[in-house]
């Protein structure tokens, strides 16, 4: 069987490791490098960074797996830290190495810049959503802070713990961010029983060393063919098999994996007739690089930002701090020159002497995920086209945009095809 799989990230890496071996195998990258939104960039200064900062949480089970697959051992390359959540108005949430759900009780308990009646409040209603199995009360059909609001979570804990970890892991402000999705947030990471599902787990290096780089030579190992800087036009059947248009040329293939961004499918289906909808929603991304003298450390490796536009702030050390911004808000009108200074006030809240604007580098995605609203309809997986499967963090209707959802959704679209040879 002859497989096209187009996009190169960690949805379409993880198809293709599934399927390597099983198929003649050709993998289409637009970009010079695998790994899509989460890859390494060069810098003018011969540093590397990442093109965005992730998080990983030890609830990533197949990610972690697929790491594991392809040779790279995770404990070597990422640090597994307790999940703490602080800020510099002196509000800190940390979850001690206690079995579930004693742990998240005590980090609940002992939060600080918090009252017991909030506390107990707040426990209470974890409690109550895991009886519940995390389901959202069906009349609640707005966003997070209206299911907030109907649960009483109004107060410090609200402002600095649920509000923040929504927006972190849907990149959808609370607002407007869909509670059925963030329920399921809620339930793998802090309603999870497995030993270390909430801990982080931070990059010891950049993000291509964590799948991208090793995939490639793994892949290349088995045969696959990878094609990078050969973008894919258009899409076309052919009786039963297809034909895909791209900067090489035309060619035939038996089945086929889409592995982009919703935005990118319906240029790619625009001959096929009745092609699906497909959600177009996105919110931005900001990652702001400083470049902080060497002996400047933060306190914890992830800290949360508490100032007019929220973010968070994550030490790679050696003194490069990177803040990242996501969801709608008043920071996309600033100049990047205002953006970065308006951050670095922030961060200096952290620091005990005055530090000057350090140099820095900005990047700026508008289209960096989905938006996760209520009542999404999310793209199918499967089509009424026999041989072509859809793959993506969009493609989860329980999930939002995170690298787990990517390498799930890879995954589930490799499994899919293996299950429908017709």
């Amino acid at each position: 069987m002859n497989i096209a799989i187009v996009g190169g990230g960690w949805a379409g890496i993880a198809a293709a490791v599934a399927l390597a071996g099983k198929a003649d195998i050709t993998l289409f990258e637009a970009g010079r490098a695998l790994g899509g939104r989460a890859r390494k960039i060069e810098r003018t200064d011969a540093r590397t960074l990442d093109n965005g900062q992730h998080i990983l949480l030890g609830a990533y089970r197949e990610t972690l797996g697929l790491m594991q697959k392809i040779g790279v051992a995770p404990e070597a390359h990422l640090r597994r830290l307790p999940l703490r959540i602080q800020d510099a108005s002196g509000f800190c949430l940390s979850l001690p190495r206690l079995p579930h759900p004693l742990n998240l009780f005590w980090g609940l308990l002992t939060a600080r810049k918090t009252g017991w009646r909030e506390k107990l409040a707040a426990a209470r209603w974890m409690r109550t959503l895991k009886a519940r199995r995390f389901a959202v009360p069906p009349e609640i059909d707005g966003g997070v802070a209206q299911w907030l609001d109907a649960a009483g979570q109004n107060g410090v804990l609200r402002r600095h713990l649920w509000e923040p970890l929504c927006l972190a892991a849907l990149n959808t402000p609370a607002r407007y961010a869909c509670p059925r999705v963030f329920a399921h947030v809620l339930r793998e990471s802090l309603g999870n029983p497995a030993r270390g599902a909430t801990d982080l787990l931070l990059p010891r290096g950049t993000l291509s060393d964590l799948l991208p780089e090793p995939a490639g030579k793994w892949l290349g190992e088995r045969g696959v063919r990878i094609r990078p800087q050969e973008r894919v036009h258009v899409l076309r059947p052919r009786a039963d098999r297809w034909q895909i248009v791209s900067g090489g040329g035309a060619e035939i293939f038996d089945r086929v994996i889409l592995a982009v961004a919703p935005w990118h499918l319906p240029p790619l289906l625009a001959e096929l007739p009745n092609a699906p909808a497909i959600p177009q929603d996105a919110e931005p991304i900001a990652t702001l690089y400083y470049d902080y003298p060497e002996n400047i450390a933060l306190p914890y490796p992830l800290l949360a930002l508490c100032g007019e536009h929220g973010g968070w702030l994550a030490d790679r050390g050696q003194g490069v701090l990177a803040a990242v911004l996501s969801g709608h808000g008043a920071w996309e009108e600033l100049t990047d020159s205002a953006l970065a200074s308006a951050l670095h006030h922030d961060i200096c809240a952290w620091f005990f002497h005055p530090v000057a604007l350090p140099p820095y580098q900005i990047i700026r995605e508008k289209r960096a995920t989905f938006s996760c609203r209520p009542h999404l309809v999310r793209c199918p997986q499967t089509l009424s086209w026999p041989g072509l499967f859809i793959a993506g963090d969009h493609t989860l209707p329980d999930y939002p945009a995170t690298l787990e959802s990517a390498v799930r959704s890879g995954q589930n679209s490799a499994r899919m095809l293996e299950e429908r040879p017709d």
